[in-house]
């Protein structure tokens, strides 16, 4: 889907700072799955951002090498793993603990089966997000995007501490439900 959104920049010849906007919409739009996928494959979170910046580099630098019609997500995904394979060649210089070939590919094989539901679930969000009243959606933002905590977020709009922390909890009920529910769809649909 995404790598049709690039070939489509390249088939109208679009101005290269558009072509570049199309590409990095794309690399956005697969940065869980590429953090979840190199988070499978290295134990450690700060490894994880390290190799995630790394990898995300690797991508831009080789931005034009990108075959428009190929599968973007693969494509992001070899460099990640080869990225991956130099973080741990590094390891093994500094004697840490690194995982078999066999042990990467049984979590490889998985996460491919769990990453689209990763993806199913992501979208949901969105969707279930959109539904929500504006001072909802911003309470959440809030809460979960913002380095304010609580207290000042409920000081600063009027509203008592524990009545926001009441307001959460229901919105991530509410959220967990909706996004259960279009999950459920999804799977009756396909």
């Amino acid at each position: 889907m995404l790598g049709e959104d690039w070939a489509f920049a390249v088939m109208v010849n679009l101005h290269p700072q558009e072509q570049e906007a199309a590409f990095v919409a794309q690399l956005t739009q697969h940065q869980l799955a590429l953090q979840h996928y190199i988070r499978s494959l290295l134990p450690g979170e700060k490894l994880v951002a390290d190799v995630v910046q790394q990898a995300n580099a690797k991508i831009w630098e080789k931005r034009t090498d990108f075959q428009p019609g190929t599968n973007f997500k693969a494509w992001v995904f070899s460099i990640a793993r080869y990225e991956v394979l130099n973080h741990r060649k590094q390891q093994v210089r500094e004697s840490r603990l690194i995982f078999s070939a066999e042990l990467e590919q049984v979590i490889e094989s998985e996460l491919a089966a769990e990453d689209n539901g990763l993806i199913l679930k992501q979208d949901a969000l969105r969707e279930c997000l959109k539904k929500m009243r504006q001072q909802d959606q911003q309470l959440l933002l809030q809460r979960y995007a913002s380095s304010e905590t609580l207290q000042e977020y409920a000081n600063s709009i009027g509203r008592s501490l524990n009545g926001l922390r009441v307001r959460l909890h229901r919105l991530r009920t509410a959220l967990q439900l909706c996004i259960q529910q279009r999950m459920n769809r999804s799977e009756v649909l396909s």
